[in-house]
């Protein structure tokens, strides 16, 4: 079977707009040469594309299967023209960016408003996901790079991992707050909310505190440093988290102080190991790293051990 693009495209059309009057609308044509387009595709295939319900065209069981397909052909094609437009403009382009959530509401816009500023024929799309969602997006080369952490490496990606510094929040007025610097020791009797038990991070922060011969009072266990932060910002518990999200909430009224020992939290910028390297994806990735140098910290001599 051979299929003209224009067929693809009207089949799509069809489906999404439910009649053949605004799907040639859409397409620029007219409606004859849609409907001959359907036509011809449906002989082709062999079965009947649409069914008519309460005056809707809609996909028959047969074709809904068949339309999964065409939409990943043709959202190939629309990549392609992307990836066409990326290496002549730097200007120009799409760039797909899988992050975690916390990255979705705080960082990452402030640093999209100012690199787009620049670039307004450049479009963005930002999917939050857990870790091995991005990861899977990132190997199946569906997104352009990943922010993500707990990355433990594979072999169909390129990685750059960055360290963020740590500090402790507590609610303002408390009285550690006079405090330059906090210590496990400190917040023996202070009601900790932290990271998951499987994390890497609070992997760092049980090690801290246990040689200090501190045991963590354990109260809220949080999947995101920004829910630490939102509680602690309401008055709640103390806790450890990365420098970076503790300063989107300075403006909440949380007390921000160095933790000590030094921990951090490792980010992970993923990009597909193999396809194109466009220069507009290429200068997001390096704004952004440049948006970090004020939480950055030098790579720990722990690190082999605990990225393995």
């Amino acid at each position: 079977m051979k299929f003209q693009l224009r067929q693809l495209e009207a089949f799509r059309a069809v489906a999404e707009a439910g009649n053949i009057t605004r799907a040639a609308k859409n397409l620029g044509v007219s409606q004859p040469a849609v409907s001959r387009l359907l036509s011809d595709f449906a002989k082709s295939v062999g079965f009947e594309l649409f069914e008519r319900r309460r005056g809707v065209l809609e996909p028959t069981s047969e074709s809904r299967y068949l339309l999964t397909e065409v939409t990943r052909i043709l959202d190939g094609l629309d990549h392609l023209e992307d990836l066409r437009r990326d290496l002549t403009e730097r200007t120009a382009g799409h760039i797909r960016i899988a992050c975690l959530p916390g990255f979705a509401t705080s960082h990452l816009p402030k640093v999209l408003v100012d690199f787009l500023k620049e670039r307004p024929g450049v479009t963005v799309t930002i999917d939050p996901d857990r870790p091995e969602r991005i990861l899977e997006w990132i190997i199946g080369e569906q997104y352009d790079c990943g922010l993500t952490d707990g990355f433990a490496g594979h072999p169909a990606t390129e990685s750059r991992d960055l360290f963020i510094k740590s500090v402790c929040i507590l609610p303002k007025g408390h009285p550690l707050q006079s405090k330059q610097r906090i210590s496990p020791a400190d917040l023996a009797d202070e009601k900790m909310i932290h990271t998951k038990r499987d994390s890497r991070f609070y992997y760092r922060l049980s090690r801290a505190f246990s040689d200090a011969g501190v045991a963590i009072n354990s109260w809220v266990e949080v999947r995101q440093f920004t829910t630490a932060c939102t509680m602690v910002s309401e008055g709640m518990g103390a806790s450890i988290v990365s420098a970076l999200d503790a300063e989107q909430f300075r403006e909440a009224g949380i007390v921000i102080r160095p933790f000590d020992p030094p921990i951090y939290h490792r980010l992970s910028i993923l990009r597909p190991a193999t396809g194109a390297r466009t220069p507009v994806v290429i200068d997001f990735i390096e704004a952004f790293i440049q948006s970090l140098t004020p939480f950055l910290a030098e790579a720990p001599v722990e690190t082999a051990s605990l990225t393995s």
